[in-house]
């Protein structure tokens, strides 16, 4: 495994990172009364696009998942379709999985479907930019030992990370702290954030720390 593909996912992961924090901080520079809690719903939508924009940037420029065979003009365009019909369907099929764990069917409506879609922006995003829309790459990445790069290795990490982070972000809601974050959906979009964060920055060094052990094969 080569030293300078995992320093080529740091770099990258820490980008990520990094817009993350951009969205928090550069917003209130134009936004009046901008803050992560105080216009939260504002915040979803910055840091959904930030993210996902930054994400297909980094994969058109560093080609994680460059293929020999050479594309088409028509099968680029038809490529670029299904991915924005199965980020789309990510962000449906997050918002009734929300629903069905307790979020309000008919209230916070849109705060609950931008919720989902700044954990599509997290997972399924992610997944479009390195494997595409292959349903069947989804399914091997995801199974044991399914990944066949280390940029699927951090695909695995950072997505099982955003996932959890958002679920473990429940606990407190219905707490009677009285806090500001306890508001629906701020801790699990927060704890999806940093869920995320955790994962950007994990991957590369658990990667570095068993490159001896991971050995990748072609199927």
């Amino acid at each position: 495994m080569k030293e300078a593909e995992i320093r080529r996912l740091l770099a990258a992961n820490l980008l990520c990172a990094l817009s993350i924090v951009l969205t928090a901080v550069v917003p209130s520079f134009f936004l009046e009364g901008f803050t992560v809690l105080g216009t939260h719903l504002t915040w979803l939508c910055v840091c959904s696009v930030c993210v996902g924009t930054l994400n297909v940037i980094l994969h058109l420029v560093l080609k994680p998942n460059q293929s020999s065979k050479r594309s088409s003009f028509a099968q680029k365009i038809s490529r670029f379709l299904k991915c924005c019909i199965y980020f789309f369907m990510s962000c449906i099929l997050f918002h009734a999985i929300i629903v069905l764990y307790g979020a309000p069917l008919i209230e916070s409506v849109t705060e609950t479907f931008l919720f989902a879609v700044l954990l599509s922006t997290f997972t399924a995003l992610q997944c479009l930019c390195i494997l595409g829309p292959n349903i069947q790459a989804w399914i091997r990445v995801f199974s044991k030992n399914g990944a066949m790069s280390i940029w699927e290795s951090s695909l695995q990490i950072t997505t099982v990370c955003s996932i959890l982070g958002a679920w473990f972000g429940a606990f407190p809601i219905p707490l009677d702290w009285d806090r500001p974050w306890q508001v629906w959906p701020i801790s699990c979009s927060l704890g999806a954030t940093f869920g995320y964060v955790a994962g950007l920055i994990i991957a590369p060094l658990w990667i570095h720390w068993n490159r001896k052990q991971l050995t990748y094969k072609s199927r």
